[in-house]
């Protein structure tokens, strides 16, 4: 019987796992993506890293990939689950919404990105059919890494989706135009098979429109009566491999039916639960793909071609980051959603991959001339992450500057309106009840991607740090009508408290404590009013279980208003105050805060209104 160990598949499942186990967390540690991790892993240990050394050196062998074609299946696998997981974010509403962009904007960025990128390679001397099989390559972005990067659900996430949808349907035509022009076979046949397989596709899809939400939903039901996991884990599997399958057989892209797949399940009520249940194959194989990527980088022949790699990488990114951008923002887009989606998807793809298969098969492009290419889209692959740090910074500079200023003065401070500083969960919900009521406020952050979030989306916002007196003084305090204190951070919401307390002694300060310990030194420094997060949460979630139980309301609020009676008496001691500082409850009965909660103590019923 022989040993695992004499197994080469067997110990390359060994060393990715490891790989994993070692590269998400330790990568995590640093706060840097572990996509690189996992190319660097490749590179170093593939075929043309350590792994050209095991016949030097055996004990390699128990470290290092030797056969890349081996876990190629995994790979491909990994970028099917992956596909799938983007359709369960997603809904046909959604993709409707985005048809403009989709078959607009990602029709008219693959062409002209391919067309440019084919005709430099012309004239470079590249024949006409091999440069435009070229063009159209490089011209593809990554679905891979650009989607979890950048999301689904922010602009730039929005228009990166709607590109990658198209560049995803136009895979297929894109691998038969090659081979209707390919020396090797008539034109007239290339464009019969073309044509047959989008209707045979075409007929399959919709065919699995209309089983698939007639079906699913029964078969998910029945697997969740059996409150199986394992069970649930196998029918959401089986759903992904028939639909990529099915598509797969008509000549389509497998990658399709996975997106399909999503997409039908993204409409069912079942769709969190696999969601979940199959987030930890995705990664795995994610990881297993970008593996792949890295030993396609031969360190021997980049240190021999650097120069000339390094040309291609650049041209190749610089064209597509203009093209994308300048089209975005044609349609559009606001300059930093469209410099940062530009740059994103710059680089190229693992379809990128396909199609130089696609060209070299259909002899088009010479080997030589595919495995230069494959080493720069791996290079590109590499390089992506860094290149959507490179374009958020951008964006967040120019949506500085289109704000009216530098990061330090944006936005005029004006007299009689609220001040909020601090814009996470809590001042931003302040925010928009101001709004309701038409109040003017002006909100302040210290994190300039925060700010140039809230400032996409409309808010009154500038960037600076209350740390220091100035930025106090900017702000007019003594000309505000509240300031609000939401910030997370104890010791200096006290301080900026004791500041303006002593600089504007009728200013109505309301401060976001942690606990009743800090609200006591909110209270002690000046605070008007301090709401300890903690005890008010664990209010209202008593009232909650207490009603839902059966208790009748009057009661529970009198229980509600003893316990608050008796943390004031405990704030007061804790504070060594005078008076007993305020808690004001803010929840009615309803759970909906009252008019008196939301206003400031010491505002006129005409200022209140």
């Amino acid at each position: 019987m022989h040993s695992p160990l004499e197994n080469p598949a067997f110990i390359d499942a060994i060393v990715i796992l490891g790989a994993a186990g070692i590269i998400i967390p330790a990568f995590a540690r640093f706060r840097i993506t572990p996509i690189i991790g996992f190319i660097l892993v490749g590179i170093l240990l593939g075929p043309s890293g350590l792994g050209s050394l095991q016949n030097q050196y055996s004990w390699l062998q128990f470290v290092t990939i030797s056969d890349r074609e081996a876990i190629e299946p995994f790979a491909e696998m990994g970028i099917i689950l992956l596909l799938f997981s983007i359709g369960l974010e997603l809904s046909f509403k959604r993709l409707w919404s985005l048809r403009r962009l989709v078959f607009r904007v990602g029709a008219a960025e693959l062409l002209a990105s391919g067309l440019i990128i084919a005709s430099v390679l012309y004239l470079l001397g590249q024949n006409a059919p091999g440069a435009l099989g070229l063009g159209l390559a490089l011209a593809l972005s990554s679905t891979a890494l650009v989607l979890p990067m950048s999301g689904t659900k922010s602009p730039v996430g929005r228009a990166a989706l709607a590109m990658l949808l198209f560049e995803d349907v136009a895979i297929v035509p894109i691998i038969f135009l090659l081979g209707a022009i390919s020396p090797a076979i008539t034109a007239d046949g290339g464009w019969d098979d073309l044509g047959r397989t989008l209707l045979l596709g075409g007929a399959v899809i919709v065919g699995m429109l209309v089983l698939g939400r007639l079906v699913l939903p029964r078969i998910f039901a029945q697997a969740a009566r059996t409150k199986s996991p394992e069970l649930f884990l196998a029918v959401s599997l089986l759903v992904i491999i028939l639909a990529s399958l099915a598509t797969a057989a008509t000549g389509l892209s497998p990658i399709v039916g996975a997106l399909l797949a999503g997409l039908l399940i993204a409409e069912t009520e079942y769709h969190g639960e696999v969601e979940v249940i199959t987030q930890p194959f995705k990664g795995l194989a994610l990881g297993v793909f970008l593996i792949t990527v890295g030993m396609q980088v031969d360190i021997r022949v980049v240190i021999e071609n650097w120069a000339s790699l390094v040309t291609a990488v650049v041209g190749v990114v610089l064209v597509k980051a203009v093209v994308t951008g300048s089209l975005l923002r044609f349609a559009g887009a606001r300059a930093g959603t469209a410099t940062e989606a530009g740059v994103l998807m710059a680089s190229p793809s693992e379809t990128t991959l396909i199609v130089l298969a696609a060209a070299t098969q259909a002899q088009l492009i010479q080997p030589q001339t595919a495995a230069f290419w494959q080493i720069v889209t791996a290079i590109g692959l590499t390089i992506t992450p860094l290149l959507a740090r490179f374009g958020h910074d951008i964006a967040r500079r120019m949506e500085m500057r289109s704000g009216g200023g530098t990061a330090s003065d944006e936005l005029p401070v004006e007299a009689q309106q609220t001040i909020i500083i601090g814009f996470g969960r809590v001042g931003k919900l302040i925010a928009d009840l101001l709004t309701t009521h038409n109040q003017k406020y002006l909100a302040v952050e210290t994190n300039i991607d925060t700010v140039a979030r809230a400032r996409r989306e409309g808010y009154p916002i500038m960037f600076g740090n209350v740390s220091r007196n100035e930025m106090l003084d900017r702000l007019r305090l003594g000309h505000a009508k509240a300031l609000v204190l939401t910030m997370d951070e104890p010791v200096l919401s006290v301080q900026i408290v004791k500041k303006v307390r002593a600089w504007v002694p009728d200013l109505p300060i309301i401060a976001r404590a942690r606990d009743i310990e800090h609200a006591a030194e909110l209270y002690q420094a000046g605070a008007t009013n301090a709401v300890p997060e903690a005890l008010e949460g664990s209010l209202q979630l008593s009232e909650a279980v207490l009603v839902e139980n059966g208790v009748a309301m009057g009661p529970v609020i009198a229980s509600i208003h003893e316990l608050r009676d008796i943390y004031r008496k405990q704030i007061q001691e804790e504070g060594d105050l005078e008076h007993e500082p305020k808690l004001k409850s803010m929840s009615t009965s309803t759970g909906q805060a009252t008019a008196d909660d939301l206003v400031p103590d010491g505002l006129s019923p005409q200022e209140q209104t």
